[in-house]
């Protein structure tokens, strides 16, 4: 016979209270169980979890597995320690480390590659505008100091009309 620790729920609607029972994994959710071996409540302020230690322990132990709402709450506890010494929780804090780790190296590699896929950037080709008054600017003589200032421009137009 498999026989899981899980919740059985109570209470009114909205207003849940559980039981922590062994229980036949056929039977169900609030329906027959072996054993009651505790309960949660979780709308207290705070919520409030009692668990019979040994009797919990005692089912551990003849290989009853935990749901993981139990498991949690067993972890709350303490049980859960007793049971398996240094299995805290799942503290994944290293894995979490390495994972970001990883992705930094492959964003890394995806810009590295990127970078030696893509030539050189040449500076854009000016346009004809552009290239057309450069040729102007070129061909036109310099102008003497006397043109800079503009003066000998103005003499210039009321000479010619």
């Amino acid at each position: 016979m498999a026989v899981k620790m899980r919740l059985r729920r109570e209470g009114k609607k909205r207003q849940p209270f559980y039981r922590v029972v062994v229980a036949d994994v056929r039977s169900p959710r609030d329906g027959r169980y072996l054993e009651d071996l505790g309960y949660y409540q979780p709308l207290a302020e705070p919520s409030v979890i009692s668990i019979d230690r040994e009797r919990a322990l005692h089912w551990l132990g003849h290989g009853v597995k935990p749901s993981d709402a139990v498991l949690k709450l067993l972890r709350i506890e303490g049980i859960w320690e007793e049971f398996k010494p240094g299995d805290t929780g799942k503290d994944r804090s290293e894995k979490h480390e390495a994972k970001a780790k990883a992705e930094a190296a492959k964003a890394e590699a995806r810009k590295a590659a990127e970078s030696a896929s893509k030539p050189a950037e040449a500076p854009p080709e000016p346009t004809e505008e552009v290239a057309e008054q450069a040729v102007e600017e070129a061909t036109q003589p310099d102008p003497g100091p006397a043109e800079e200032t503009g003066a000998l421009a103005a003499d210039e137009g009321e000479e010619q009309q």
